[in-house]
């Protein structure tokens, strides 16, 4: 049985902007789309309450899935849409549903005027411990906002997608998160920005005499290392158009400001087993809560 594209749904504006995400992906991966509801059980003093009764809650719950799947059947036709809904704690479910699909969607929160999410803590907890990839789409998103500009100037679904970006550790590169980036750029006919930050040495802040030669050693030994990591996976992906960024600065800047105009931004999470703390790194951390495009954060070794 093929894995899913599988999205979080609670019926809120970004959930259901996740949904939308979610059911295109679907269609470019060609695999069936898995709308999950987690119910939440009140406890036992809540759910006897007036208005807050366990079976009106139920029933609302029961209704979510089935419903946002009647729409999306009719807005994404070809798409094979199914429903679950299972109760328990939201981080724990989710986090075992997405080590069951091809990727995880799940809704975030825009700051509004300012860009970025609102990361909340069930979205972290999941990350942190999914095994699969995880994707966080915020409020408002919509496909044209994946896409260039038409002729007259205005975003279109129609025109090309904008760049997907992917930030690199030359050092330790992952081939989990490149076959991730490359073939989700393929998919799309997008190109590839591979970003790579790396620190300037530290008698720069001084100007020493003979820097702007360290530096562009420095800089050109930098770029060297970002191309000899992309090497084997543009022979890979021959038909993926390759921008390499190396740039000089903190990482999580960096790629920050690269993934202006992405259509997806990519980041990598190494996973660990230790058992304090939400191991996402501040890197991705930057990213989820900076980078308003939609970000996929790929778990590797």
């Amino acid at each position: 049985m093929p894995r899913t594209i599988t999205v979080g749904l609670d019926d809120s504006p970004e959930s259901r902007a996740a949904a939308e995400w979610a059911a295109r992906e679907a269609r470019l991966r060609a695999l069936p789309l898995k709308l999950l509801h987690v119910f939440e059980p009140l406890p036992a003093h809540l759910a006897q309450a007036p208005l807050l009764g366990a079976e009106t809650g139920q029933d609302w719950s029961e209704r979510i899935a089935p419903e946002a799947a009647e729409g999306i059947r009719l807005r994404h036709p070809g798409v094979e849409v199914i429903t679950d809904r299972v109760s328990g704690t939201a981080p724990e479910a989710l986090a075992e549903a997405a080590d069951a699909a091809e990727l995880l969607v799940l809704g975030s929160r825009g700051f509004g005027g300012v860009g970025g999410f609102m990361v909340g803590s069930v979205s972290l907890a999941v990350i942190a411990r999914a095994a699969r990839p995880v994707v966080l789409v915020r409020a408002g998103e919509q496909a044209a906002d994946e896409h260039a500009a038409d002729p007259a100037g205005g975003p279109s679904a129609a025109a090309p997608f904008r760049p997907v970006v992917v930030g690199l550790d030359t050092g330790a590169p992952d081939e989990t998160l490149l076959e991730f980036a490359f073939d989700t750029a393929a998919r799309r006919g997008a190109v590839l920005r591979a970003v790579h930050g790396w620190s300037e040495p530290p008698t720069s802040f001084y100007r020493f005499y003979g820097d702007a030669e360290l530096f562009g050693t420095l800089a050109r030994r930098q770029a060297g290392l970002l191309t000899d990591v992309l090497r084997p996976w543009r022979q890979k992906f021959p038909d993926v158009d390759v921008i390499e960024a190396s740039r000089a600065g903190n990482a999580a800047h960096v790629l920050v400001e690269a993934s202006r105009d992405a259509s997806l931004a990519v980041v990598g999470r190494c996973v660990r087993t230790g058992t304090l703390g939400a191991h996402v790194g501040h890197v991705t951390h930057a990213v989820l809560h900076h980078v308003v495009a939609p970000v996929a954060v790929v778990p590797h070794a």
